[in-house]
């Protein structure tokens, strides 16, 4: 069943949201991040294609979660140009935008974790796939919702939003990108709109916040949004 919902337009028109793989909930309508048109090419370009040789692995954590977090902006990002057919086209919606960019960031920089599921399902236990409610309930730890959290905020955290339907709650992820160098290039988000076939997305974290309808705002006065959240292994 899909569920269609109308979206107020920002800067660029966005999608209506339907299903995304058998037995995920669906996701609500993305807002258009203001630049995403603009920018399509240059943020895809500038950090290369998802395939691209896999860095060197550090023997240090630290060393190692700077290049996993790398990796997973440079698949997302690639996907905004062209999405890789390594993705499944029917695991193609905002949750699994995230699992595809981790798992194939892992692949590069530390493939033996991959010998077990990345993800917890909605029992607990190890899982290969988890829709985003249950990302955020197993696999993300909630960090806040305040303008300081989203200051500090690095790549591969993640923007939750929840809308309530007559058909019960929606949830929408984002992916941010945040430049190592502050001062190079501005936060930004990547993400799926949820709709069979649509392209992906990025724009500028701060256009988000100020110019997108209030529903999609991440700010603590917009009660559809969750907060930013962490990858749980990734919170030392």
């Amino acid at each position: 069943m899909r569920h269609v919902l109308p979206v107020l337009v920002l800067l660029h028109a966005s999608a209506p949201l339907a299903n995304g793989t058998a037995g995920v909930r669906p996701h609500a309508s993305a807002p258009s991040a203001s630049g995403a048109a603009s920018t399509r090419t240059h943020a895809s370009s500038s950090v290369g294609p998802s395939r691209a040789s896999a860095p060197a692995a550090s023997s240090t954590p630290e060393a190692r979660d700077v290049l996993l977090r790398r990796l997973v902006a440079r698949v997302a990002l690639a996907q905004v140009r062209r999405q890789d057919a390594a993705w499944h086209p029917d695991q193609r919606d905002c949750a699994g935008l995230i699992r595809f960019a981790f798992r194939s960031a892992y692949k590069q920089v530390a493939p033996d974790r991959l010998s077990s599921p990345l993800w917890r399902d909605g029992r607990g236990r190890p899982s290969d796939f988890a829709d985003a409610e249950v990302l955020l309930q197993h696999s993300f730890q909630r960090l806040g919702r305040d303008d300081a959290t989203r200051e500090a905020l690095r790549t591969g955290d993640v923007l939750a939003f929840r809308q309530e339907q007559d058909a019960g709650p929606i949830f929408h992820l984002m992916l941010v990108v945040r430049p190592e160098d502050r001062a190079h290039a501005p936060a930004r988000v990547v993400y799926h709109p949820g709709e069979k076939g649509a392209a992906v997305r990025t724009g500028v974290l701060h256009h988000l916040v100020t110019e997108a309808p209030l529903e999609w705002r991440p700010v603590p006065q917009n009660a559809s949004f969750l907060g930013f959240f962490r990858f749980k292994e990734w919170m030392s």
